[in-house]
């Protein structure tokens, strides 16, 4: 039964884990994007107004919504470069969940609860960041973009998104196509209420 002690566990999990996992993993991005000479990074936590703003972290008012990390584009313009960019935030939170899960395996870490809600969120973000599809935005996922850099020799900046959507691939064109219809098929249902 879901008492006041769930509530209370979902809360926590929900604004205080959830965002916590977001930075570990865009912390992987920022790490990487250092090691490789990008210019200009932040990671930005949530989505809406600017909260507060440290020299390389940005928090917004839904802090517990999205989150990126921008750079200025990597020098190192090289496949194993993109796909070390790609792989960094699903690395960053590997590496995290396994610290962690050792720390419970030895008893170092109080509160098993916490911590497993900690790990839930961990290897979900690793999951949705591998699976290799398209988002509704034609965006690519980190797996999808690996697929594709390797096995469409592409890669994604910021310079090059334009040209990107011009030679986007068939499965992104589908899902492109899925999504325009969707909002029509949406934008009946409003019209008619």
């Amino acid at each position: 039964m879901f008492d006041f002690l769930d509530l209370l566990r979902l809360l926590i999990s929900a604004f205080v884990i959830l965002p916590f996992v977001s930075l570990i993993r865009e912390s992987g991005y920022y790490l990487v994007a250092t090691l490789l000479g990008a210019k200009n990074k932040k990671i930005i936590i949530g989505c809406g107004p600017k909260l507060f703003s440290l020299p390389s972290i940005e928090v917004r008012r839904y802090f517990f919504m999205f989150s990126w990390c921008h750079y200025d584009d990597i020098r190192p313009d090289h496949k194993f470069w993109h796909a070390l960019i790609y792989a960094s935030p699903m690395l960053s939170n590997i590496l995290a969940a396994v610290m962690v899960n050792i720390m419970l395996g030895f008893g170092l870490l109080p509160g098993e609860t916490l911590w497993n809600t900690f790990l839930f969120y961990t290897f979900y973000f690793v999951l949705f960041d591998a699976l290799p599809v398209y988002m509704p935005d034609g965006q690519p996922t980190n797996g999808r973009a690996i697929w594709d850099l390797f096995r469409h020799d592409r890669w994604y900046t910021s310079d090059n998104r334009d040209r990107d959507e011009q030679r986007s691939t068939e499965e992104q064109k589908k899902t492109m196509e899925n999504r325009k219809r969707d909002e029509a098929e949406r934008g009946d249902v409003e019209a008619a209420r």
